[in-house]
């Protein structure tokens, strides 16, 4: 496992907005009395979120302060888990599925995509510094391959040409429609369904 890196620009303070204060203390009941630190996790995803998808320093003693517990055990579980980052990568991360099934279908098109329209390392913000990607593992829409993740929206089914005009889109300003590109809904087969025709929804 790689170590990860930790930006040396961190900010002085964190909190909660109004939003996510909220959805904290709803998500801290969902634990026993005497369990609140097992929602550490959660929490580190919403100071993500709410910092343009990384966690500083200063999020990590905001929440142990929060949970009444030490801060070396939410730097712990921030540092070992990949779903954290601890480093910019900009208001759009791009995670780029390179597993087995997307690889055989193309996704290294999908990083040339990245190299040329964001930047040619991973982790690396863009010149306008929006925009970051990195290669991961299974994304879990092995059917639609090749696939990305950009924040909390799957992109798949692409090529070259779809995830530039993708990335185009973001750097434009505009909110690309997340799904398959080749027009399937949700993941039925490529020719269409053959069976349950009939059924809405399905």
């Amino acid at each position: 496992m790689s170590i990860k890196k930790i930006s040396k620009e961190q900010p002085t303070d964190f909190k909660f907005d109004n939003e996510n204060l909220k959805k904290a203390e709803k998500i801290i009941k969902n634990y026993p009395e005497g369990k609140q630190q097992s929602a550490v996790m959660p929490l580190l995803y919403l100071a993500q979120k709410q910092n343009n998808n990384w966690i500083p320093l200063a999020a990590m003693k905001y929440i142990a302060k929060f949970l009444s517990m030490p801060y070396i055990k939410v730097y712990e579980v921030a540092t070992f888990y990949s779903m954290y980052n601890l480093s910019p990568v900009g208001k759009y991360f791009f995670q780029v599925c390179t597993t087995t099934p997307c690889m055989i279908r193309g996704a290294y098109d999908i990083v040339s995509a990245c190299r040329e329209k964001i930047s040619n390392k991973e982790k690396q913000l863009s010149k306008d510094k929006t925009c970051s990607w990195m290669e991961v593992e299974c994304l879990g829409a092995c059917i639609n391959a090749p696939m990305m993740q950009i924040n909390d929206d799957y992109y798949e089914d692409l090529n070259k040409e779809k995830t530039e005009k993708i990335i185009n889109q973001i750097q434009n300003g505009e909110k690309p429609i997340p799904g398959s590109y080749r027009g399937r809904k949700n993941s039925e087969p490529e020719n269409n369904r053959k069976t349950l025709l009939n059924i809405k929804n399905a």
